[in-house]
């Protein structure tokens, strides 16, 4: 009685589903990584905004700008990036202070917003330096 011995292995249809299998896990982490990539470019765009906010509110207290009530508009560039900044100033129940809301958004997108940030001017005491 002999036995032939029959090779071991996988037949190409087994082959053929390990590659499939394969296949669509690496297209789905691929995938993953490229939505990671676009939420890190909107973060970084995010950031930027928000530093473009805080500048123009620096820039004002820095200044001692007396701001005059209604909206203004302009653009600034931050890390190569150029955005387009809104402050509205409104008047506070203290006449002594001035609430400014700075919005910043791309200027392609003005109505999206990609920061906020509300804060307060003063005005200087008269013989103030």
């Amino acid at each position: 009685m002999r036995r032939c011995k029959r090779a071991r292995g996988f037949t190409l249809v087994e082959v053929l589903v390990a590659l499939a299998i394969v296949s669509i896990a690496l297209l789905a982490a691929l995938r993953a990584a490229g939505q990671a990539t676009n939420a890190l470019d909107e973060l970084r765009l995010r950031q930027f905004a928000g530093w473009v906010a805080e500048n123009r509110l620096a820039e004002h207290r820095a200044r001692r700008e007396w701001l005059a009530l209604g909206i203004g508009r302009g653009t600034q560039s931050q890390a190569g990036v150029e955005f387009a900044w809104r402050e509205e100033v409104i008047a506070t129940p203290n006449p002594s202070f001035r609430r400014v809301d700075v919005f910043v958004s791309a200027p392609a997108e003005p109505e999206r917003t990609l920061a906020r940030l509300t804060g307060f001017v003063v005005r200087a005491p008269a013989g103030s330096p």
